[in-house]
């Protein structure tokens, strides 16, 4: 019988941004922000931000396989952020705001890594890609206030400004693939 639930961890920036894209996507179940790829216990946002951990912010995506495939996800994620940055996505700026990928699975490392090279093949990006792969060792939750920050806070200056457009970028290219 076909596991119904998968886990994936992507780190694309502020986690309020790649939350509220993954969300949209049918055959997501939940989306969860939190922290991971660091080296400190029980990390706080205070403590992320500050640089202080080596935790990035990052999406628990738990998803369901037979609706949406991990090559989708890959693809959503490299195409709702800047993956050639180096620990920054626009204003933020900092390791906390890395494009990293953090794989449950050694067939989740081989997806992603074909992904990349196929990205850098098609010369997709016009500089490379510097987006971290590595094993998830722990997932930290971020506090309950940034959960569904998008949805809550819909008409602050940062959602209308950061979030709206990639949503809109979103809806463009994956329309057949949303919620309705």
């Amino acid at each position: 019988m076909e596991q119904t639930k998968q886990i994936a961890i992507f780190g694309g920036g502020c986690f309020w941004c790649t939350e509220a894209v993954f969300q949209q996507l049918i055959g997501v179940i939940s989306v969860e922000p939190g922290y991971a790829g660091g080296e400190v216990a029980n990390p706080t946002y205070e403590q992320v931000c500050a640089g202080q951990t080596g935790h990035a912010e990052v999406i628990k995506v738990e998803y369901n396989p037979a609706q949406v495939g991990y090559d989708v996800l890959l693809s959503v994620f490299f195409a709702t952020h800047d993956p050639t940055t180096l620990n920054r996505q626009g204003n933020d700026v900092g390791t906390q705001y890395r494009s990293i990928i953090l794989y449950t699975s050694e067939e989740q490392k081989r997806q992603a890594q074909d992904f990349i090279k196929k990205l850098e093949q098609d010369k997709i990006f016009s500089a490379p890609i510097v987006t971290e792969i590595k094993k998830l060792d722990i997932f930290y939750k971020a506090e309950n206030y940034h959960k569904d920050y998008y949805q809550r806070n819909q008409d602050k200056p940062y959602c209308q400004l950061i979030i709206n457009p990639k949503l809109q970028k979103l809806r463009e290219k994956y329309h057949n693939k949303l919620k309705s």
